[in-house]
């Protein structure tokens, strides 16, 4: 896994960005699709989504600080299910998730959760 701590957010004009494992800014836009095609993001769980990020070493600051336009409110609302994020932004979080996970972590969480 990645240090969370080294991880650092770069603010780039346009669509939402990513940060990935090597710390380069990645617009949603250059991503090619969903990071995993079979998992249904729409499926996902508030569990899930919280189970995702504390397996791939993410703390909620540390998601704000590598997703351009994630705040850390947004994250908390999406894994209390209190609210919903747009299908770009849910991506992205798979995709930031998925770059620390292999395929098969990914699907069992999201299956069992």
């Amino acid at each position: 896994m990645t240090a969370v701590s080294g991880k650092e957010k770069r603010s780039v004009a346009g669509p939402p960005t990513l940060i990935t494992g090597d710390r380069k800014a990645v617009p949603m836009s250059e991503q090619g699709g969903d990071p995993l095609p079979d998992v249904d993001i729409a499926d996902v769980s508030p569990m899930a989504w919280r189970l995702l990020r504390v397996a791939a070493g993410y703390n909620q600051r540390a998601v704000e600080r590598a997703v351009d336009d994630l705040m850390q409110a947004h994250i908390s609302m999406l894994e209390s299910g209190s609210r919903g994020l747009s299908r770009s932004r849910r991506r992205a979080l798979l995709a930031l998730y998925a770059a620390e996970l292999d395929d098969e972590q990914v699907r069992t969480l999201v299956e069992q959760f």
